[in-house]
């Protein structure tokens, strides 16, 4: 009997302590202090306990609220960030910060809609908060709206013209829409000691970008062995699943100087540990048709992406062999970096189509070669330059063993337009 009175009477403090848990006690703006020094501090949990714990006596103590949401929106908690903010909002929609908060809880929980409705709320309190508009911009942009996100960027920017962040946005935003390019690029080959002459390369082109992948279309001209030719290409790269897209091309001629005939195709899959792989191939015809087989490999790692690209094209009396290893150095986005590669053997893909003493095409050559690049584009990112230079040690298709040193010169121009 004394046992059981002893069980009940630790079972009735026991719960008594803990019911006192869930009352608070104490100063609530000490609480409170100690709460936000835990959550900076990786003790996010018990500073969400003791927040909790300080709303069960002060419901309305708003900044205790307001960073309880806060910590869940940090901790991707979103719907439980979302409650809390709808309860702060609804006894005092003139806390601005919160309205920027919760509108921020929506952008990263994905949820545009919400985001929008929430924008729009906000907007009826404070009418011309240039923070509230850059966030519907960005809002509007991700509901697939560019030309309105544009057109509230513009009225931030009639508001408040030296607001740099607004600016970038709307340059960067104005990259994104602009859908289509045109380009023009020219490169000229230079024969050490004059052995040939030089050998001029133009090419125009159009690009469109589609909800499905861009769409490139080209016209080549080239000036080699004293004859001009011309080449029509098509190049594709379609979207197929996230993390996997498609190289497709094709094109034709009816010059010696280019393939009557040529197509491609490759796969692209993103890998784990920022690494792509491809594998494919290429396909020329010109008295024969030829089969070039190609993959590659390459890792993104900051700012920096290498990558290393091998060619096989089967012939007899074994198949020939290359490969390049290129590195780009990236700055401020995609069109501004530097490249360097180093590349050995010979390819048709890359490189220029030789001609023996007979008139055919040779692809079993050796050569070495190294390129360096530069390209940037201006403030708008409207306009794109690129500068190009590189070496090359290549065995004369007419007579082997002996080899050309060749040196490369290129640059090349780009618009967007919407």
């Amino acid at each position: 009997m004394m046992r059981i009175r002893f069980l009940f009477i630790v079972v009735l403090f026991a719960f008594q302590g803990f019911a006192q848990q869930k009352v608070f006690k104490g100063n609530p703006d000490t609480a409170f202090e100690k709460a936000r020094d835990m959550a900076f501090n990786n003790q996010r949990k018990q500073a969400q306990d003791t927040l909790r714990l300080i709303l069960t006596k002060y419901p309305n103590y708003l900044d205790v609220r307001s960073f309880l949401a806060s910590t869940y929106s940090w901790d991707g908690n979103y719907k439980e960030s979302r409650k809390e903010f709808r309860f702060i909002l609804s006894k005092d929609p003139k806390r601005r910060l919160d309205w920027i908060a919760a509108i921020n809880n929506e952008n990263w929980g994905e949820q545009p809609y919400k985001a929008m409705q929430l924008v729009e709320k906000a907007l009826v309190h404070f009418p011309t908060d240039k923070d509230i508009l850059y966030l519907k911009a960005s809002a509007q942009e991700s509901l697939g709206r560019g030309e309105d996100a544009l057109g509230t960027l513009n009225e931030l920017l009639e508001k408040s013209p030296n607001n740099t962040k607004a600016k970038s946005y709307r340059i960067a935003l104005l990259d994104r829409l602009s859908l289509n390019a045109v380009g023009l690029s020219y490169a000229v080959d230079l024969f050490r000691n004059k052995e040939r002459d030089p050998m001029q390369y133009i090419t125009a082109k159009y690009t469109r970008q589609t909800k499905y992948g861009s769409i490139t279309g080209k016209v080549n001209v080239n000036r080699r062995f004293q004859r001009n030719g011309i080449q029509y290409e098509v190049d594709m790269y379609p979207r197929i699943i996230e993390g996997m897209y498609a190289y497709v091309s094709f094109g034709f001629s009816n010059t010696a100087l280019f393939p009557s005939f040529r197509m491609g195709g490759e796969l692209y899959k993103s890998l784990p540990n920022a690494f792509e792989a491809s594998l494919g191939f290429r396909s020329m015809k010109f008295t024969e048709t030829t089969t070039i087989y190609t993959g590659s490999i390459g890792w993104y790692t900051g700012n920096s992406y290498w990558v290393f690209r091998a060619y096989v094209t089967p012939g007899e009396p074994g198949a020939s062999k290359s490969g390049r290893l290129s590195y780009r150095k990236y700055r401020s986005d995609a069109d501004n970096y530097f490249s360097v590669y180093v590349g050995i053997g010979f390819s048709p893909e890359i490189d220029r189509f030789p001609i023996n003493e007979n008139e055919q095409v040779v692809f079993d050559l050796k050569s070495q070669n190294i390129g360096l690049g530069f390209y940037f584009t201006s403030l708008s990112k409207k306009n794109a330059w690129g500068a190009t230079f590189s070496l090359s040690h290549e065995e004369k298709s007419y007579s082997r063993g002996n080899y050309f040193l060749i040196y490369s010169l290129g640059i090349s121009y780009r618009m967007k337009f919407k």
